[in-house]
């Protein structure tokens, strides 16, 4: 796709650029849905409601997780809700594959998964996963537990780039 990459069902855009995505995966977050396509998307709008409606959109773009995935070695803990994450390489790349029972964690996981998705191990460990956090405002909007269970995301991914 050219310029906009839709959020299917919301209205609202997101600015992409057209990108490869794996034959292992569908999830097109980090491939062509990327950390500035998100800044740039949230900066439009006013207020944390918008802000909120438009994470749990994200999360309505990715794709369905194999229930056969959904298992106790696959669940990250320190999550409030259930979350679930299966990592593939492909040559030196990582591919995410989540979900969770909540619509704002699948949107969450989104988020994420536009910094890291699809990158090589180096790329996902010299990310600032925390400027770009902070870039979106995002911890202080949500509650300690919610906060918790993201940066929860973050250790999983880091520590499976790291292994």
């Amino acid at each position: 796709m050219d310029g906009f990459t839709a959020c299917h069902g919301s209205g609202y855009q997101t600015p992409g650029r057209t990108r490869t995505v794996s034959a292992m995966t569908k999830n097109r977050f980090g491939t062509e849905i990327t950390t500035a396509d998100i800044v740039e998307a949230l900066s439009f709008f006013d207020t944390w409601e918008d802000r909120y409606k438009y994470i749990i959109d994200l999360g309505k773009e990715l794709p369905a997780l194999d229930p056969a995935y959904r298992t106790e070695d696959n669940l990250v803990r320190g999550c409030q809700s259930q979350v679930w994450l299966v990592s593939k390489e492909e040559g030196d790349r990582l591919f995410f594959e989540v979900d969770s029972d909540a619509f704002i964690v699948r949107g969450l996981l989104g988020v994420v998964l536009a910094a890291y998705n699809g990158k090589t191990r180096e790329q996902i460990r010299d990310f600032d996963i925390n400027a770009y956090f902070d870039e979106l405002n995002l911890l202080k909007h949500l509650s300690p537990t919610r906060g918790n269970g993201l940066q929860a995301m973050v250790r999983r991914i880091q520590a499976l780039a790291s292994s």
